[in-house]
């Protein structure tokens, strides 16, 4: 099957494009990241979302340390190409590397952030090594 498909994403100067998981059922966004044309690929491929780790620069299976892997249900594109929107099941419900459902965990409040949503799991008991 030809990679086509790859080539109507507006990839950055960096070859990337931000990637927007939000769960299927409620619509919660869970967490913003980054994907390569492999990452891309490979999520699409195994039914798994898998990412670019700016900060480690190299491919990131989500969950392959935590266990809170992220199975795709839809993956989409916006209009102009440049966002892709994954539509996942979030294995444990926890998305955050905090322990929380979602990465969006603070609310602006009378010009302070606040941290509405409760840790799930401890980092500590998620990420063993």
């Amino acid at each position: 099957m030809s990679d086509n498909w790859l080539n109507k994403v507006n990839w950055s100067e960096e070859g990337l494009v931000p990637a927007i998981a939000q769960d299927a059922v409620t619509g919660r966004v869970l967490m913003v990241a980054w994907m390569d044309r492999e990452a891309l690929k490979l999520t699409w491929q195994n039914n798994e979302a898998v990412y670019w780790s700016r900060s480690r620069k190299k491919l990131w299976h989500k969950g392959e340390e935590s266990g809170h892997f992220q199975k795709i249900k839809e993956i989409r594109l916006d209009c102009d190409g440049d966002v892709i929107l994954l539509q996942v099941e979030q294995l444990g419900g926890i998305a955050c590397h905090t322990g929380r459902e979602s990465c969006f965990y603070s609310r602006l409040e009378n010009g302070r952030w606040i941290e509405v949503d409760t840790v799930l799991k401890s980092p500590g008991e998620i990420y063993k090594k």
